[in-house]
């Protein structure tokens, strides 16, 4: 008889850990988390979000997830970001929260340290962008010159609030690499120009008032309004070392707010903006 109670006392106490912490993801001992008080209901059409990873820093891929679905954008620029790891975090949304995105890549490097894979197929590494609306002419495009590793951009035509805008997700050089920065915001400056109504997600490695940024500057703004080459000081750190390096420009769009939010599973924030693109 005590050997029975033990045995319906261990059952209770794993269907409440169950309750707590949900259902365990397949294939691992991984455990979804439901989503905090004051999490978007489903996704936000007219938010946007971009996101460094951090690669490689052991982060999972379900803790991603659960990132990305608390704050439910309509579009997430993702930076440091390996092919099979967004084909879960997009499978983890859909299965776990209910959200249901397209994917687009743009490795701009195929490595085995950085993203696995076998010796002669080696995983994708660059940017990417989750749409929860279909994408269109999508663009990979390497920089000239990406310093000490190879950089480039992701451009893509998708709907934001309703509307059709040109998203383009990027990576500029490392830090301390200042003027092969300069030649890749020339180039992404040229990019964005070219489009009436285009939103920028990205890590630029750079600190507003940078002089190597002037060029995007130039023909974009910050989606804070406190953010200008002129008052960086104004603007919220997005890493790990209190640098604002992360950013949301807009041309031709009109932000209704700007968020930094702090993540123990990526060295830099995510950083979200809520648009208005109305004519």
């Amino acid at each position: 008889m005590a050997g029975r109670h033990r045995w319906l006392l261990a059952g209770v106490l794993i269907a409440v850990c169950m309750l707590l912490v949900g259902p365990a993801v397949p294939g691992g001992d991984v455990f979804v988390r439901s989503l905090p008080a004051g999490a978007a209901r489903g996704v936000v059409p007219n938010r946007v979000m971009t996101w460094n990873l951090c690669n490689p820093c052991g982060a999972r891929d379900i803790d991603r997830a659960r990132e990305i679905a608390t704050y439910a954008p309509q579009v997430v620029g993702l930076q440091e970001a390996c092919v099979r790891d967004v084909e879960r975090i997009r499978d983890y949304l859909r299965r776990y929260y209910g959200l249901v995105y397209h994917v687009a890549y743009g490795p701009v490097l195929h490595h085995r340290g950085r993203c696995g894979g076998a010796p002669w197929a080696p995983g994708g590494f660059g940017q990417a962008v989750l749409s929860a609306a279909p994408m269109t002419d999508r663009v990979v495009t390497e920089y000239p010159d990406g310093g000490s590793e190879d950089r480039g951009y992701l451009a893509v035509t998708t709907t934001v609030g309703g509307r059709s805008v040109r998203v383009i997700t990027t990576h500029l050089a490392q830090r301390r690499q200042e003027t092969v920065r300069a030649d890749q915001a020339d180039v992404l400056a040229r990019e964005i120009a070219r489009h009436d109504r285009a939103i920028v997600l990205g890590d630029l490695n750079a600190v507003p008032d940078a002089p190597e940024l002037a060029p995007v500057w130039a023909v974009a703004a910050d989606a804070d309004a406190r953010c200008r080459p002129s008052s960086g000081a104004g603007c919220p750190p997005t890493t790990d070392w209190l640098r604002r390096f992360d950013y949301v420009f807009l041309r031709g769009v009109t932000a209704l707010g700007q968020r930094v939010r702090p993540t123990p599973h990526s060295d830099h924030d995510l950083l979200y903006a809520d648009l208005d693109l109305s004519p």
